[in-house]
């Protein structure tokens, strides 16, 4: 079927444990539209396409776009591709095979024709095997010719920073018709899958099957014997190195696949309409500032990359130390004991918060300590600081590390051990940007935006022009919040206001089991009650009475969902347990699409599966 739609448009720390003194640490405007149907066969062995295409103006200019869609047995293919007419006819685009042309006048017969050639485009690309018939999707257009905004740009919109959150705003600015281009001074995919999540994902997975095959107990619970469990350092580090490798190539294919413009160079700012990079300079439109993050080194910590390093080098994995002390019991901390304690080593905690995993919600946290702690060989200090941090040489010289009080700063203690990861948060990026080139002053580091994602200069105006997502503006430090507020930022520049909830952003940690939430603790809720003036209910259920886990002789765990008992406003949920990630979007889509508590109530999951588990507590919450 061939669809054609035209449109005009403190005190000392306490002691546990054997090592040390430790504690259990646009254009968007009226539009008409005219629908017309032709049927449309090919000679392949695909089931019959669909194609569809739009008629749009940008900027006076008339715009083509078709999505062609086929279905074989595997998989849904979906292919864009855009064509531009000439703007002036004393001054016509070179025409291309296929390419429409502008109409003389809004005459349904010619704007069919167009379509028709601009279809026939498509097919010659399909025949010459620029649309791909294998893998699971392909969204490489065949054709993208779009000029800039009038003429007067390069470029509808340049990116800094080609990590996910640029990634993602690139692919979404493609998508809306935009002449994009991307600056990368360093590589493609940036922390997030060179130096962050993807590889530590792909340790955590490996360390995690050791952990597995190691656990006589459970493993015989299910029948199973194994005996001497080995594994292959090097070969553990190249499976991370060749994930990340692999992810950062499928990147810059999806995006050079698009007709995405990557340009390489450290990026420079002249106006808030002209980016410097590698001796050249483009303008645009629209400027996004992506440039992510870098690990947080407190002062007095030196740092070798080798005894002691951040979580850039931990993701080597060069050698396994004996003893590892891990300066925070965050994320990034927690992640990386589950690595070491899988592989071997044992792990000391320092965290400067008066509890272990601070920013939990205190009920999920004190069962992390029973599931994630206490049975490893783990320990920890609480309300101290590691004001000194001297490396060693692995082997021969122990790292020596200073700790203060917290509230004091007196030294308290000196622990000695073989190595140490500083995992004390991130980062903002901006350095060389020139934000004084427009106006801009960082707050503590980070470039200040309003909720459109727009940057505002030292006075609290808007930048015309200049957005900043992701890790750089500190609204949420994770990559997928990063790529929903470059999608945000996108649609807000296309005249279609849309603002990011920042509380419906799920997070997750990825240890064995996980732990993941969306929203508030159940402390800041009631905080917020209080504040405001009402009551909030929160509901609990176990992973004990769930048939899936309990199959899988993994049944620690729980999940808790907290809500507003007067309106049902879901407020948050926190879930620790087999596959805790993958549960929590239920309760993340529910709250972005502001549903309320009683709405999921009734909703139909799969048996046995542990998404019952969510179930079982959304199945609790009263009627309104």
């Amino acid at each position: 079927m061939f669809t054609m739609t035209s449109t005009s448009i403190a005190g000392a720390p306490r002691a546990v444990g054997a090592r040390a003194a430790v504690s259990r640490k646009t254009a968007a405007s009226a539009t008409t539209t005219t629908t017309t149907t032709t049927t449309h066969r090919r000679a392949s062995s695909a089931a019959p396409a669909t194609v569809r295409a739009r008629a749009s103006s940008f900027n006076g200019a008339p715009v083509m776009s078709i999505r062609y869609a086929y279905r074989d047995r595997a998989s849904l293919r979906v292919v864009s591709a855009v064509a531009r007419a000439a703007s002036r006819r004393s001054r016509p685009a070179p025409r291309l095979p296929g390419r429409a042309t502008r109409p003389s006048d809004n005459s349904a017969p010619q704007w069919r024709s167009s379509f028709l050639s601009a279809r026939a485009m498509i097919d010659e690309h399909s025949r010459r095997g620029a649309i791909s018939a294998k893998g699971p999707r392909s969204r490489a257009p065949a054709f993208v010719a779009f000029a800039a905004a009038k003429g007067e740009y390069d470029y509808d919109l340049v990116i800094i920073g080609a990590g996910v959150g640029g990634h993602g705003a690139a692919l979404h600015a493609v998508e809306c018709g935009l002449k994009t281009a991307i600056i990368e001074g360093d590589v493609i995919g940036g922390t997030c899958v060179n130096r962050g999540c993807v590889p530590s994902k792909a340790l955590l997975a490996a360390s995690g099957r050791v952990r597995d095959m190691k656990n006589a107990d459970h493993l015989k619970m299910l029948g199973i014997e194994v005996d001497d469990v080995r594994f292959d350092r090097q070969g553990i580090a190249d499976h991370a190195t060749g994930l990340a490798t692999n992810i950062r190539n499928n990147l810059t294919n999806s995006m050079k696949g698009l007709g995405v413009d990557i340009l390489l160079g450290a990026a420079t700012l002249r106006d808030n309409h002209t980016i410097s990079y590698s001796n050249k300079k483009c303008t645009a439109k629209n400027i996004i500032i992506a440039t992510g993050s870098t690990p947080f080194v407190p002062p007095g910590i030196e740092i070798d990359g080798k005894t002691v390093f951040t979580s850039d080098d931990a993701l080597k994995l060069d050698w396994i130390p004996p003893w590892v002390a891990i300066i925070g019991s965050g994320y990034i901390g927690l992640e990386f004991s589950d690595v070491y304690t899988a592989l071997g080593s044992d792990v000391t905690f320092i965290e400067a918060m008066p509890k272990i995993m601070p920013g939990f919600d205190a009920e999920i946290g004190k069962q992390a300590e029973r599931i994630l702690i206490q049975p490893r060989n783990i320990d920890y200090v609480t309300d101290v600081l590691a004001t000194k941090v001297t490396p060693g040489i692995p082997g021969e010289k122990p790292v020596t590390i200073e700790l203060s009080d917290f509230k004091t700063r007196e030294v308290v203690d000196q622990m000695e051990v073989d190595a140490c990861l500083v995992a004390t948060g991130r980062a903002p990026y901006t350095e060389g940007l020139n934000l004084e080139a427009i106006s801009v002053e960082t707050q503590r580091g980070f470039v200040p935006v309003n909720e459109k994602m727009q940057v505002l200069d030292k006075d609290g105006g808007v930048v015309e022009g200049v957005w900043c997502i992701g890790d750089a503006n500190g609204k949420m430090m994770l990559a997928h919040a990063a790529s929903a507020q470059g999608i945000a930022a996108i649609e807000c520049m296309q005249g279609r206001d849309r603002v990011l909830n920042h509380n419906s952003v799920p997070a997750a940690c990825f240890t064995h089991p996980e732990v993941s939430f969306v929203g508030l603790t159940e402390e800041q809720a009631r905080d917020k009650a209080k504040e405001e003036g009402f009551e909030i209910t929160v509901k609990k259920t176990s992973f004990k009475a769930n048939s899936k886990a309990l199959a899988e002789k993994e049944a620690d765990g729980m999940a808790k969902l907290i809500y507003r008992s007067d309106t049902q406003e879901i407020l948050g949920m926190w879930i620790m347990g087999l596959h805790a990630a993958d549960l929590i979007h239920e309760a993340s889509n529910a709250i972005n699409n502001g549903m309320k508590a009683t709405d999921l109530k009734f909703a139909v999951h799969a048996h046995p599966t542990l998404a019952e588990v969510v179930d079982e507590v959304f199945k609790q919450v009263e009627h309104a």
